[in-house]
């Protein structure tokens, strides 16, 4: 069920890809989603307007899937995905260019079972529920765990968005979830972490989060891509320069905490669970010069293997592109 769930989910984020190629709005609208990161604090300063020079229209979705839907029909011309959906898309070859990598996904996603669950270990699992929002790398990452511990059709996987993870965990609905902020901050209160993205990745299913832009978006506009991946690098360096001044009562943190719904005492160990690579390894081999559409391709090959794409591509390189970064 959960199979076929996520297949009509796909079809319908991508179903608006032919049709409505051409559509393009009056300015220019990024999807942004709740993960934690530096570049919320640009954000939250209008920092990336002044570098564009035109006004930004910042819509906050719930998960990828929805970012997907949004870029599909022209509504945005620049999105936050994560590895999962981004490999989904791509192999549904939405026209669309990864343009920076965001995030390399450590513990800021992770599955957390429920005080009084009785899960005490991921063998306790079986016949339990967890929550993850279809399509997402929490998603993923939750599959490649229960791919790892042999517990594939053993465990009732639901899919609820974050903020419905968050009131199903505290009506007692669920057993645990794989999720990211703010929605982690608030069942780790009441819970126990059986595992992470770090510690799954090190399985063989790493995540990453990625910026992507249109193509007909980028190619008419390249200035626009390298301003806007020239802005969340300079918020990177600054979060590696000054990391120990982020602190709860920092106006950084405070930034992030009210623009994604967050806790602001959650944040800085939430920042601390991601990495966010520099202008140098972004445009290595390891990551937009190779290294990310083979990842890509590796998620789309496991996804076909869990049954939920019908195909991969040969060759996800067009999908990704170093250049604006560089």
């Amino acid at each position: 069920m959960a199979q076929q769930f996520f297949a009509r989910r796909l079809i319908t984020a991508l179903a608006l890809t032919g049709l409505t190629l051409g559509v393009q709005a009056a300015n220019l609208t990024v999807g942004y989603q709740t993960g934690i990161d530096p570049s919320k604090v640009p954000q939250a300063d209008g920092v990336y307007e002044k570098a564009i020079g035109e006004k930004i229209d910042w819509r906050r979705f719930n998960s990828g899937p929805e970012v997907v839907t949004a870029i599909a029909s022209g509504d945005v011309q620049i999105g936050n995905l994560g590895s999962s959906p981004l490999a989904a898309a791509a192999s549904r070859k939405l026209p669309i260019v990864a343009f920076i990598v965001s995030a390399q996904i450590n513990s800021a996603e992770a599955l957390v079972v429920r005080n009084g669950s009785g899960i005490d270990n991921p063998q306790q699992l079986v016949g339990k529920t967890i929550a993850t929002p279809f399509v997402s790398t929490s998603h993923y990452s939750l599959l490649g765990a229960l791919k790892h511990w042999g517990l594939e059709g053993k465990v009732k996987v639901v899919n609820l968005q974050p903020a419905e993870i968050a009131a199903a965990w505290k009506r007692g609905d669920i057993d645990g979830a794989f999720v990211w902020s703010p929605a982690l901050g608030e069942i780790r209160k009441t819970g126990k972490t059986l595992t992470d993205a770090a510690q799954v990745g090190q399985w063989g299913a790493p995540t990453f989060e990625v910026w992507v832009a249109r193509k007909d978006y980028a190619d008419k506009h390249p200035q626009v891509i390298a301003q806007f991946a020239k802005v969340t690098l300079d918020a990177f360096a600054d979060y590696a320069r000054n990391k120990a001044a982020w602190t709860v009562d920092s106006e950084q943190v405070q930034k992030i905490a009210k623009l994604t719904g967050s806790n602001a005492a959650d944040v800085p160990d939430l920042l601390a669970g991601s990495t966010y690579p520099d202008a140098s390894a972004q445009a290595s081999s390891a990551l937009l010069d190779g290294g990310t559409a083979q990842s890509i391709a590796k998620t789309a090959e496991f996804l076909k293997e869990q049954g939920k794409l019908e195909a991969v591509l040969p060759d996800y390189a067009p999908y990704v592109s170093a250049k604006f970064v560089q």
